[in-house]
């Protein structure tokens, strides 16, 4: 039992695959509801993407802890109608299909508030319900050249993609919290409600500053590579044995940056006095603080800057941010035992609860797993469930 959790009341069922849909669920399972995830018979398609573990996409283990998996052909009408009994008993659906998908499958609006009145209904997409472009289909990186990331993202002329998929999984995040706002006026109105969430909107509102740059003064941000945007210095720099980032560019920081650099009177050069000249002359700091970072290691410069409480930190691989004491301290990656694959570490939980923490209980599911369970709590008898194994329902 998992009533000391938050979410511990509430029952999702997911029809979402690949990223933004699941990450949001898996949001949602971490907290404690419980999240069915509903596959097609042989799973969604994001199982048969590499990275494999034995056969098991990581792609999937990723995103899917704590949730229960079972399989259903909707195209065929008995599991359209387990379908249907399995929303008219929980409090949320999830999907990021596009638009229209659900009405085609006998699940428009109207039928769903026939089947569950109270029901929250959290659909992502990449453009959102509405709008000239809300037919069309998004992965993540189109998000990213349309909302204007990539063009602020790398140096010189060629705009460059994140190195992970960030409008996604911003809009599962997205979808989460706009699910839990949802949830907390149905229990306060007893109405539930649509939570229409678009990879573009969600992308779109991180870029804050360079939007609001664009849209009142008329400028156009420039690529800046690894350069903070506001101020100088706040870089990656080289060291003797790797790279470091530093950012000691506001008013405060710059001195105790020059004196962590044995370099006090930097601070009263009148070309790097404020943060405006210091802009205007980004090139020029920039230069007299790789030579420092050059003639130390990594290690030897973290110390000096430390000292000073200049905000900095190692560019680490993945295998040194593995290994790292603070993600240890943190419980940022953790260890379940998966009925296949035996030990797996997963990422941990980032929200901290001090009264009510989420925790990772169970392992992703195999494809179908627990569809004959879920479907006894439905109601299902055994031999219901036969036939509809039979008739290629499930």
């Amino acid at each position: 039992m998992n009533s000391d959790l938050p979410l511990s009341d509430v029952r999702v069922v997911d029809l979402s695959r690949f990223i933004a849909g699941p990450f949001c669920t898996q949001i949602l399972a971490d907290m404690g509801a419980d999240v069915v995830k509903v596959e097609r018979p042989g799973g969604e398609d994001a199982r048969h993407h590499a990275p494999f573990l034995d056969g098991e996409s990581l792609y999937v283990l990723g995103l899917n802890r704590n949730k229960r998996a079972m399989t259903l052909d909707t195209r065929n009408p008995a599991a359209l109608a387990v379908l249907e009994r399995m929303i008219g008993d929980s409090d949320v659906l999830v999907e990021n299909y596009r638009p229209g998908t659900l009405a085609a499958m006998g699940l428009g609006p109207e039928r769903l508030r026939e089947l569950n009145p109270d029901l929250v209904v959290t659909s992502i997409s990449g453009f959102g319900q509405t709008g000239p472009l809300a037919h069309r289909a998004l992965f993540d990186a189109i998000a990213q050249a349309m909302s204007g990331l990539m063009s602020l993202t790398g140096e010189g002329s060629q705009p460059t993609l994140a190195g992970t998929y960030v409008a996604d999984y911003i809009a599962g995040l997205y979808g989460a919290l706009g699910t839990l706002f949802a949830l907390r006026h149905r229990d306060r109105t007893g109405q539930g409600q649509l939570v229409d969430i678009a990879s573009l909107d969600g992308l779109l509102s991180t870029l804050t500053t360079q939007v609001m740059a664009t849209a009142n003064l008329g400028t156009t941000p420039p690529r800046t590579g690894s350069r903070d945007a506001l101020n100088a210095p706040a870089n990656v720099f080289a060291a003797k044995d790797g790279h470091l980032y530093l950012h000691g560019g506001t008013n405060p920081l710059f001195p105790r940056l020059c004196l962590a650099m044995g370099r006090p009177e930097l601070a009263a050069d009148e070309r790097f006095a404020d943060v405006v000249p210091r802009m205007a002359n980004a090139r020029e700091i920039e230069e007299i603080v790789a030579a420092w970072a050059a003639s130390l290691t990594v290690e030897e410069a973290g110390a000096s800057l430390t000292a000073q409480g200049i905000p900095w930190g190692p560019v680490a691989t993945l295998p040194e941010v593995i290994a790292s004491p603070q993600v240890e301290a943190r419980d940022m990656l953790v260890t379940i035992d998966h009925p296949k694959l035996g030990p797996l570490r997963v990422p941990g939980l980032p929200i901290k609860l001090s009264g009510s923490p989420g925790r990772v209980r169970t392992p992703p599911p195999l494809v179908g797993q627990d569809t004959e369970d879920i479907l006894a709590e439905l109601g299902y008898s055994d031999s219901e469930v036969a036939a509809l194994r039979v008739d290629g329902a499930v």
